[in-house]
């Protein structure tokens, strides 16, 4: 009589809940998307009961159509309310994207240029609401959470 534990019960065996099931991920790469919007890429240093991370080498990407623009930002320490997602990169896997990494100041130009023309679709559609008898509050988006 074999007293093996079927595969599914074995996995139940080595899952560990909540943030100690990211010890295994410490000193490995990994992305970072926050709540405001922001990607950061760094190797994961530390992590607490409350998943805040410390991150070294940290830099934040940029994003805007088919560019991106990486600032070095050293150490970084992320609130662990503040994460939406994090993953491991794959350091050993070649990047087979089809986007083209540009400067800092580019990518900053760029993204003023993108959040410029975001503000003026708003002001438009903001102006049609009005001129339809409509009017939407407002809000501040970082109160929403």
């Amino acid at each position: 009589m074999s007293t093996e534990l079927p595969a599914k019960e074995q996995h139940k065996m080595n899952y560990v809940p909540g943030t100690a099931s990211l010890i295994d991920d410490i000193d490995k790469k990994h992305l970072v998307l926050l709540r405001d919007g922001r990607t950061l890429i760094g190797y994961l240093r530390s992590i607490d009961q409350f998943a805040n991370l410390v991150f070294h080498q940290t830099v934040e990407r940029i994003h805007v159509g088919k560019k991106f623009g990486d600032i070095p930002r050293g150490i970084f320490i992320v609130r662990g309310e503040n994460v939406v997602l994090l993953g491991e990169i794959d350091v050993d896997k070649p990047c087979d994207t089809v986007l083209q990494q540009v400067s800092i100041e580019e990518i900053l130009e760029e993204q003023r240029l993108q959040q410029q023309a975001k503000q003026e679709t708003e002001k438009v559609k903001m102006q049609v609401l009005k001129d339809r008898g409509l009017s939407v509050p407002k809000a501040d988006n970082l109160d929403e959470y």
